[in-house]
């Protein structure tokens, strides 16, 4: 059986041992970085993506209003191409009213 002083050398051996141990596993430390690299360069992306999505948002918004404009002019012109139609026609028939008037008073 083994004394105590040789229990405690061999304890003692052991716990510097321990002490002197690297609980870091470098390879876990360098995929940590990796990691986190990674996740500042998708947080880049990700807002550079937010702020042209809101350019974009914002020239469609634009464009929207524009053809808006567009569709209401082109309806308030067909408007007044129909009122024109109207009083075209109305004149025709005023016309023709006249004509007959004429025709009424040469005979």
């Amino acid at each position: 059986m083994k004394t105590p002083s040789e229990k405690e050398k061999k304890l003692n051996l052991a716990l510097s041992k321990l002490k002197n141990l690297n609980l870091e596993n470098p390879n876990l430390k360098n995929a940590l970085e990796n990691l986190d690299n990674q996740k500042n360069q998708l947080e880049i992306e990700k807002n550079e993506i937010k702020i042209k999505y809101e350019n974009l948002n914002q020239y469609y918004e634009k464009l929207k209003q524009k053809l808006d404009r567009l569709n209401n002019s082109k309806d308030h012109e067909q408007l007044k191409e129909i009122e024109f139609s109207e009083k075209i026609d109305e004149l025709n028939q005023e016309t023709d009213t006249l004509l007959e008037e004429l025709d009424k008073w040469q005979i």
